[in-house]
């Protein structure tokens, strides 16, 4: 069995190419290790029949936590897959995730690391690298850069030439020996990445000395946390977009990543909304609630210096009311351009809309909220 590690904020999407991906003909187990005690991504990830996904909540694949890892290595039916992916997020330090398969006995005899990727935004990156963290914390983005058998440099559609070749320079000063590919929506040919044997223990150590020894401390910087929420509750989409739209203009530099899966009343879709500080996308996806499926919301932001009482607040803002205003049939007004008009309403939660009207012109629009700013009783 191989073992590819990779982590970063475009890791889910790298994921889900490689999955869908028809040229290697693997079988994968995906370990996902999320910072928070909500998990976003399985609801998420495309994979096949085949291919099985297993979440981890810790948030760092370190310290005491890598005994979790090794449990759920070894537990894993190593014959019904060809390779393990581990992909950690965005705050992990790689090196105890690589140190899990050298110094574990049984799973040195079961797995061998293949490679470490490195999925490096072209946009964030030198912010992240050249960030001043506490004394003796260490910086987790530089960490991921050094130990990198393969760097995808990817958002390379979001920023010119002079940027990327700025980004480079940077991502080669601290490791100068990885195959650096660029990338747009991390797209890439997966055998590029799997069983490349890349990784190579005598340079890390190099690098590292103390990569071996698993007494070494490891210090998080206590500024950064993780905020998870799970609601059984439905959104309208209209409200959440505004409410994530000021968030990240007020916040943005604060916010690492972020997202969510959402349950939007009157789609039958789900939404999958996430960011990395100011670059947010937000749309319904081809996957669809199930008829017995509980429609609930998911959200996880890491940042530094979060407050999960405005977080949550926020998001509870959002919550759809359990009866409209109007019905089907009442004549109402509509705030349009040019002011409002009469109106008349045709249906209730129209395409994530409380509301769709037919004007007294016969052009039919959208009242995106339940809210006199947008529609009012027709006097």
């Amino acid at each position: 069995m191989s073992s590819l590690v990779g982590w970063n904020s475009d890791a889910q999407t790298l994921l889900n190419h490689i999955l869908q991906s028809p040229d290697h003909g693997l079988k994968f187990a995906i370990i996902e290790n999320e910072f928070g005690d909500v998990g976003v991504d399985d609801g998420v990830l495309k994979r096949t029949s085949e291919d099985q996904i297993i979440e981890m909540m810790n948030g760092c694949v370190c310290c005491t936590v890598r005994s979790d890892l090794v449990k759920v290595l070894k537990e894993l039916p190593t014959s019904k897959f060809d390779a393990v992916i581990v992909e950690t997020t965005g705050l992990a330090d790689p090196a105890p995730v690589a140190q899990t398969f050298f110094v574990e006995e049984d799973i040195q005899k079961l797995y061998r690391l293949d490679g470490i990727v490195t999925v490096v935004d072209a946009v964030h990156a030198i912010q992240h690298l050249d960030e001043k963290k506490p004394e003796g914390v260490e910086n987790e983005s530089v960490e991921q850069v050094a130990f990198a058998d393969r760097i995808l440099l990817n958002k390379i559609d979001l920023v010119d030439e002079a940027q990327l070749v700025g980004v480079e320079t940077r991502v080669r000063g601290i490791n100068g020996q990885a195959q650096i590919e660029r990338t747009t929506h991390s797209k890439i040919d997966p055998n590029k990445l799997i069983n490349i044997q890349a990784f190579s223990l005598e340079r890390v150590v190099d690098m590292d000395p103390e990569f071996l020894d698993t007494d070494g401390e490891h210090q998080h910087d206590e500024r950064v946390s993780s905020v998870s929420f799970k609601m059984e509750i439905e959104v309208n989409v209209n409200k959440l977009q505004q409410f994530v739209s000021t968030l990240i203009s007020d916040h943005g530099a604060d916010l690492f990543r972020y997202k969510g899966l959402l349950a939007v009343k009157g789609m039958d879709q789900k939404f999958l909304f996430q960011g990395v500080h100011m670059l947010f996308q937000g749309a319904f996806y081809d996957t669809l609630w199930k008829p017995n499926e509980t429609r609930d919301c998911r959200f996880v932001f890491i940042g530094r210096n979060l407050d999960r009482a405005k977080l949550e607040k926020g998001f509870l803002d959002c919550k759809t009311p359990d009866v409209l205003r109007f019905a089907v049939g009442d004549a109402i007004m509509a705030n349009v351009e040019g002011g409002f008009k009469k109106g008349t309403i045709l249906k209730q939660w129209d395409e994530g809309n409380p509301y769709r009207v037919k004007l007294s012109d016969g052009i039919e629009v959208w009242a995106p909220e339940d809210d006199d700013a947008y529609i009012k009783r027709y006097a």
